[in-house]
């Protein structure tokens, strides 16, 4: 098998703003996997909350790389448990990981949602996520794109007199995202009122850790709550459970589809609501959340969506959030250059 990695900054249309950090570029690192004349692509970007970079992940991949072009590749399962062994962070498994699914798709000659054995005809609308930034700016980007679902992102003194300000702009649901900004109380105080406004539910209003917090608002929150940065790993679903309403699994955070499958599993089974997110990254890892649409109940994959310009080709998302899965088996994806 061969390995090729790749640094590639991806420009963003507009400026991304959360309650911790903006930012006008994403670096992401793409891992290309190569074997029977067909090649697999995977992404994890860099993400300093987590202590990431590109250059970290591909010291890292570096380290194994021949370990890894002398493997025997016959499934995903089994490679997967071959790079989880060898100490590399979630974020470098991850892009190893993608990459081997879409190689071992295209190998077989089949669609990653085919092998898992569902069906590409229901599956939820991705939300179209609002950066945080002064109200006009904010309004002018759900103007610019009018989409059914909408992922705001809060985390100031003003939050609830900013969703009242876009919500005379559009009568689109409201998905809300403080990334750890509120306290319980603010939570508690807040749900209500922005439930009356159009809020399906609140993401990870709480800081990761707080536990005690979260499990007073899941008791008096009128919104369901969803965990993002309190549920990174496989470990971590159980401990979500009875304080959060449902999941969001990032795979760069939790270290590809291998996990992710069961955490969603794991999920089902405790009756936790299953959402998959992404970060700003390129249609490579935005095809890979796609092949797990028909096992979701909420996504947010519009990573792509906010670049300026992408560097692949593979699953498509076009008005209302109707995706159009490419011809081409695995994950689907092309790298343009």
């Amino acid at each position: 098998m061969n390995l090729n990695l790749k640094k590639y900054t991806l420009n963003l249309k507009h400026t991304f703003s959360i309650s911790r950090e903006s930012h006008d570029s994403q670096d992401t690192l793409i891992v290309s996997l190569s074997s029977e004349n067909c090649t697999g692509y995977g992404e994890a970007t860099s993400n300093p909350y987590y202590g990431i970079s590109c250059e970290s992940m591909i010291s890292e991949i570096e380290g194994i790389r021949r370990e890894i072009e002398s493997c025997d590749f016959h499934n995903t399962e089994d490679f997967y448990s071959f790079i989880a062994s060898r100490g590399l962070s979630n974020f470098a498994l991850c892009a190893l990981d993608l990459a081997a699914h879409d190689l071992y798709g295209k190998i077989i000659g089949k669609p990653l949602y085919e092998i898992w054995g569902t069906s590409i005809e229901n599956y939820p609308v991705t939300n179209y996520t609002i950066g945080l930034d002064t109200v006009d700016k904010m309004v002018a980007k759900i103007k610019e794109k009018p989409w059914p679902i909408y992922k705001i992102k809060l985390g100031t003194d003003n939050d609830v007199a900013i969703i009242k300000e876009l919500r005379k702009h559009t009568n689109a649901i409201f998905r809300i995202d403080a990334n750890c900004a509120w306290t319980a109380n603010e939570t508690i105080h807040n749900a209500p009122l922005l439930k009356d406004l159009g809020v399906e539910f609140l993401e990870q209003p709480l800081k990761a850790d707080d536990w005690e917090g979260m499990e007073k608002v899941i008791h008096q929150s009128v919104l369901p709550v969803i965990a993002d940065e309190s549920c990174i790993e496989e470990g971590d679903v159980e401990k979500c459970w009875l304080h959060f309403n449902g999941i969001n699994i990032k795979l760069t955070k939790c270290g590809g589809l291998t996990p992710a499958l069961r955490m969603i599993d794991k999920a089902r089974e405790l009756g936790l609501k299953v959402m998959v997110g992404c970060m700003t990254e390129s249609t490579v890892g935005i095809s890979a959340i796609a092949q797990l649409l028909p096992k979701l109940d909420y996504v947010d994959m519009d990573g792509a969506m906010l670049l300026a310009e992408d560097i692949a080709a593979g699953v498509q998302i076009k008005e209302k959030g109707r995706v159009i899965f490419p011809g081409i088996n695995g994950s689907g994806i092309e790298l343009f250059k």
